[in-house]
């Protein structure tokens, strides 16, 4: 019999095995027969066996698969090359920030990609040396300690090819290492989402380059925790608690009084106020004035930065390069801006606040700072809440009450540098002025319930609304005569 005598039978489903799905044919004289793990896996192959077949292809006595399939192919792509690839091309179009968040995804899910294989080294290491190392262009040619070069090599080794990602057990297997983190317990829903949302973007990128047929994350029905984009309501502070608190700020270094000021009354983030310049004021001598923003300034490892530098100066948030934004500023922050400028003046390039050593202010020094001060205004036991825990929180503070006292989320949202909808998903339920105006109403109501006679089986004397007046008229009531009128109709007085 020669090798172009093929028969192809029908895949055969075997129950307690490890490759169930069994795909058989005849060929070269012989049977032959190869197993899957997935129904679609072996639907392909067989559906290549029968193209095979019908396009009259010569089938080898070794392996029973048409000759031409034993010709070189090319190496297959594993995970760990193509996570490597995605990083590096992501690199130049996103911020420090977002550099890290895709390092951490991929440092997540690359190490659960793998085959079991000796001398795994532990989960932290292997965390440790993608993030810091693998995907990180800018220190990938940097040498590394033996223990970070042993964790690489092993994942260089031990990698899954990206072919084998179709299987949804695969997949699956990464979804559960973004649930959980090192230390076993549940991973916060935002970070499993943020991590997700990185994992998608780099299977869709593989798809893109044909490396797969499709993003096989879109086959799986997996969901994780619901993630809360609400503020938290305990973290909010009053205007006396942040009063007292700016009191203690300006007894232990007045110089960053006005840095703080600048998170609540202008409701500025943290990497907007860093930046600020003597340019960016319009400052009259009474009343409001404005602070022009045109950068941010985030703070990030030197590692991240194109610069090379802790700071990496951007657009404003969610704006286009150039954007700027304008924010009112009320009279108490014109003051202290004021007396900011009067006592310590700016740095030789305009800048209104400085660290230690003169160069943008940082984290630390002001975190420091707002950390003592909360905790001698507040006192231990408010000091052990989530209050006002960040100066972030200050922003929050801020706008829950621009919100409560104005009811203009349009203006508030223009101000905040945020949309409409993302303000109203945040802040919403702290809308306490609508909240009291409801519960007045309802109390109200009550009270008029209350107060009112039962005079009937049928309800209140003073229903606002009858819908079915027949229904809703009183059956204990006066009878009222009865005079009849000609041609038998009836008149009741």
């Amino acid at each position: 019999m020669n090798g172009f005598d093929v028969r192809v039978y029908a895949i055969r489903h075997r129950t307690a095995r490890r490759r169930p799905f069994e795909v058989r044919w005849h060929a070269a004289g012989r049977a032959w027969s190869r197993s899957f793990i997935t129904r679609a896996l072996a639907d392909s192959y067989r559906a290549e066996l029968v193209r095979a077949a019908r396009l009259g292809l010569e089938f080898g006595p070794a392996t029973g698969e048409p000759l031409a399939w034993a010709a070189p192919q090319p190496v297959a792509t594993t995970w760990y090359q193509h996570a490597v690839a995605y990083a590096d091309m992501k690199w130049q179009q996103l911020a420090p920030h977002s550099r890290t968040s895709v390092a951490e995804a991929l440092a997540t899910v690359t190490p659960q990609l793998t085959r079991p294989a000796a001398g795994r080294p532990p989960a932290r290491s292997l965390r440790a040396a993608l993030y810091a190392h693998a995907l990180n262009p800018q220190r990938r040619s940097c040498t590394v300690d033996p223990a970070t070069a042993s964790a690489l090599r092993w994942l260089e080794r031990a990698s899954l090819p990206l072919q084998d990602l179709r299987d949804p057990r695969a997949i699956r297997v990464a979804l559960g290492a973004l649930a959980v983190r090192l230390d076993g317990r549940p991973a916060a829903a935002n970070t499993i989402a943020r991590k997700r949302a990185v994992f998608h973007s780099a299977l869709a990128y593989a798809a893109e380059l044909g490396l797969l047929p499709s993003n096989p994350l879109d086959h799986v029905g997996w969901k994780g925790p619901a993630a809360n984009a609400a503020v938290n309501p305990v973290t909010m502070a009053s205007p006396a608690q942040v009063r007292a608190i700016f009191a203690e700020v300006d007894r232990l270094r007045p110089e960053l009084t006005a840095f703080f000021a600048c998170l609540y009354f202008a409701a500025l983030r943290p990497e907007e106020a860093v930046p600020l310049h003597s340019r960016d004021l319009v400052l009259p001598a009474h009343g409001w004035g404005k602070v022009i923003l045109t950068r941010a300034c985030p703070r990030t490892g030197s590692a991240w930065t194109s610069t090379g530098k802790p700071y990496e100066a951007r657009s404003l948030k969610h704006r286009p390069d150039g954007a700027i934004r304008i924010v009112p500023v009320p009279p108490v922050l014109a003051a202290l801006l004021h007396r900011h400028l009067t006592r310590y003046g700016t740095t030789p390039d305009g800048r209104l606040f400085r660290g230690t050593r003169g160069g943008p202010l940082s984290e630390s020094v002001y975190g420091r700072t707002w950390h003592t001060a909360r905790s001698h205004a507040l006192g231990p036991d408010l000091a052990a809440t989530p209050l006002a825990r960040r100066p972030y929180d200050l922003r929050h503070a801020a706008l829950s009450l621009w919100l409560n006292a104005t009811g203009a989320p349009a203006e508030v949202a223009a101000r905040a540098g945020t949309s409409v909808r993302v303000l109203h998903t945040v802040y919403t339920h702290r809308l306490h002025g609508q909240q009291d105006a409801v519960n007045r109403q309802i109390e109200h109501a009550l009270r008029r319930q209350d107060q009112s006679p039962l005079v009937s089986a049928s309800g209140s004397a003073n229903r606002l609304h009858h819908p079915e007046p027949v229904r809703h008229m009183s059956v204990n009531g006066p009878r009222r005569a009865v005079r009849r009128q000609p041609h038998g109709t009836i008149n009741r007085t």
